[in-house]
């Protein structure tokens, strides 16, 4: 005998698009945004082109809410301001798409699923996932993005993500609003970023399987002009992210073999370093010990090391941080 299922309410959908130069397509995403979702909120970011004003006269849905940024603050900047506008209409899921066209809106509920169900507080884009799909993007953004992600990972703490970059995203409005979000990269750095402080407030992140797609769109993306700003960026956050976890909020096993595997690497590295250059100006061979001190402290520094690693890809967040956390309007300043 079968039985029914208990009713519960269906999550109040919404999604956010930054218009930045979209006017070619995002009437066609608009359209084909499911009837399942609340509430759509365009941000015009400045946009030279005046997508808002386009999107007001041209676009019906009346689920359509226009926001302007009187100067522009960058994908990151807009995101920011419509997750606002959303937790504040008491929206339950934000999910992010690009009006260029370049993200499908037929797989907007598959972003959104896994948090309904209770599965993910965060979920995102791979592109990754089909190798014979993976030939339709670019050559360089390819090697880009094998880069990205590796950094991203370290970064992060979300060894198991792949496709740092993928803007198509969705995230439960609870935690959105436990987020800092006024400390959050503006621009491009703005996906990575986000999975670094979700990782401090200890969020599940889940990949959405999606076909890498490109058509005629035009990237504002210069990898020559953010491939510093990346590097300091990853290497920074990387360092906040093992003070915080290992040293701040807890003091565990790991810790202490990142201590260990820290101090002696650079004092294996240090010593022989030192011995070397003493014994090449006196012309003379380096004593075997003085050979194998220097040996066994670089090979139980990248011992310890390891481990530490080990423990770091282990330590993934598991628990589900939406369900026991409600909406946190202070951080929500007015618009």
């Amino acid at each position: 005998m079968r039985t029914t299922p208990s009713p519960t309410a269906a999550p109040k959908i919404a999604v956010i698009i930054p218009c930045y130069r979209v006017t070619r397509h995002v009437l066609g995403v608009l359209a084909a945004i499911d009837a399942a979702v609340t509430a759509i909120y365009c941000i015009d970011d400045a946009c030279p082109d005046g997508s808002g004003e386009l999107i007001r006269t041209a676009a019906t849905d009346p689920r359509i809410t226009v926001l302007v940024h009187p100067a522009n603050r960058g994908v990151g900047g807009a995101v920011k301001t419509g997750y606002r506008a959303a937790i504040a209409d008491g929206m339950d899921i934000l999910v992010k798409v690009d009006g260029d066209g370049q993200m499908d809106p037929s797989l907007l509920m598959d972003f959104v699923a896994p948090i309904a169900e209770g599965q993910a507080d965060y979920t995102k884009g791979n592109r990754f996932w089909n190798l014979a799909h993976i030939r339709r993007m670019p050559p360089l953004r390819r090697a880009g993005n094998l880069l990205l992600s590796f950094m991203t990972k370290a970064s992060s703490g979300y060894w198991q993500v792949f496709d740092p970059t993928n803007g198509y995203t969705a995230i439960h409005a609870r935690v959105a609003s436990h987020l800092k979000l006024d400390a959050i990269s503006d621009r491009y750095f703005f996906e990575t970023d986000m999975l670094f402080r979700l990782n401090t407030v200890r969020a599940v992140v889940q990949d959405v399987a999606m076909d890498a797609h490109y058509a005629d769109e035009t990237s504002h993306l210069r990898v020559s002009r953010i491939a510093g700003e990346f590097a300091f960026k990853h290497l920074r956050n990387t360092l906040k992210r093992i003070g915080y976890n290992y040293f701040l909020r807890d003091l565990s096993i790991a810790s202490l073999e990142l201590v260990a595997g820290v101090g002696l690497l650079g004092f294996g590295s240090l010593f022989g370093l030192y011995h070397w250059t003493q014994s090449a100006a006196a012309g003379v061979a380096t004593p075997v010990g003085t050979i194998m001190i220097s040996t066994v402290a670089l090979i139980s520094g990248l011992q310890f090391l390891l481990a530490f690693v080990g423990f770091d890809i282990a330590n993934v967040p598991r628990q589900l941080l939406h369900r026991s956390i409600k909406v946190n309007r202070a951080l929500l300043p007015p618009q």
